[in-house]
Order: structure tokens, then C-alpha cells, then sequence
């Protein structure tokens, strides 16, 4: 809908009915120049893609998505893609129970210092891949209540993410996981200390 509106800085959706809309693919895709962005007021009951929504958005700093309502989005892969400027995303009420892609998520997001996934439900999630790749700002993540039991592909998952001091994958499950090539590398701040892990495929990526 507003794919590649580069020169776009100010918009107001506060009168948007988006009652029956499904498809919030690419939506503000390439709005390169946009700084604020206001969906309080998205009715998003009825959406289940939301891949690559935000993508590119490289100017957004405040984000407002605290009535989105995401119980039957099934795509979130690369939804805020190279949000470079945006350092806290709250995702608190994002309700994640049919999520299934979750690939490049925040790949790019290079500036994002806090990010809460506390109550992500990743039962359904089948790809990770370069989910966080290049973060290099964020210095900790607890993703303890991650069920990673039908995951495949975890390559290059926290590629590049240089600040990275503390992280706990307690709960990761890699039994079905094939592919997990670079998912640490270039994570040169993180302290063993500080890794709570007990997947002994994990283990060896960190050794590698």
C-alpha cells in the first residue's frame, strides 16, 4: 500500500478501518524516511501476514503497536527488516500462538538495545533463520521461554551481534534443527560465563 514511499516522513492512519483486512504484507515496505508510525488504532483481528510490514523502515524510531492483535498471523518473517534507528520494539501483546516464520524478524535492526519476547509462543515456528543477524547493539536477550521443538533452520540467528553479552537459550530444543551454520558468528562480546545453555548441539556452535 505504501511500498517504497521513500520521501514519506508523517502519516496518519487514525481513521483506518482495517476490520476485514488479511494481508498486511510489505504494507509500509521502503518508507525509508518515515520516523513515527501510529497503529494503535489497527484492528488487526482478521490479518495473518505481516511479513516484511516494516520493512526497510531505516528512519522509524517510535513504533505504536500496542493494540495489535496478531492470534492468526502465521507469516512475521522480516516484518521489521532493517529498522535501523528503532532501539525498543514492545511486542508484550503479541500473540504469537500460529506464528510459523519467524525468519530475518529483526535482522538489521542494528540500534535495538531492549526487546521483550517474554510471551512469544514459538510452538508452531518452524524457521529462526538470521532472525536476529546484525544486532549488533543488543546486549542481552532471554528467550528462556522459546519452544524451538519444531525448528529446523537456526543459520546465522545471531550473525553479527557484536554487543551480545548475555543470553539464555535454556529451553532451546534443537532435534529437528538441520541447519545451523554461523548462528553465533561475529558475537564477540558474548561472555561463556553468561550463556545458559544446556543443548549440546548449541554448545558445540559456540565452541566453533
Amino acid at each position: 500500500m505504501f511500498f517504497d514511499c521513500k520521501y514519506l516522513t508523517n502519516i496518519d492512519l487514525s481513521n483506518f478501518n482495517t476490520n476485514n483486512v488479511t494481508n498486511m504484507r510489505c504494507m509500509f515496505d521502503g518508507c525509508s524516511s518515515l520516523t513515527n508510525i501510529d497503529l494503535s488504532n489497527f484492528n488487526t483481528n482478521n490479518a495473518n501476514n505481516m511479513s516484511g510490514m516494516f520493512y526497510g523502515c531505516s528512519s522509524l524510531k517510535n513504533i505504536n503497536l500496542s493494540n495489535f492483535n496478531t492470534n492468526n498471523v502465521t507469516d512475521m518473517s522480516y516484518m521489521f527488516y532493517g529498522c535501523s534507528s528503532l532501539k525498543n520494539i514492545n511486542l508484550s501483546n503479541f500473540n504469537t500462538n500460529n506464528a510459523n516464520n519467524m525468519s530475518g524478524m529483526f535482522d538489521g535492526c542494528s540500534s535495538l538495545i531492549n526487546i521483550c519476547l517474554s510471551n512469544f509462543n514459538t510452538n508452531n515456528v518452524t524457521d529462526m533463520r538470521i532472525m536476529f543477524y546484525g544486532c549488533s547493539s543488543l546486549k542481552n536477550i532471554n528467550l528462556s521461554n522459546f519452544n524451538t521443538n519444531n525448528v529446523t533452520d537456526m543459520s546465522y540467528m545471531f550473525y553479527g551481534c557484536s554487543s551480545l553479552k548475555n543470553i539464555d537459550l535454556s529451553n532451546f530444543n534443537t532435534n529437528n534443527v538441520t541447519d545451523m551454520s554461523y548462528m553465533f558468528y561475529g558475537c564477540s562480546s558474548l561472555d561463556r560465563n553468561n550463556i545458559i545453555v544446556s543443548d549440546l548441539k548449541i554448545l558445540e556452535q559456540l565452541g566453533s
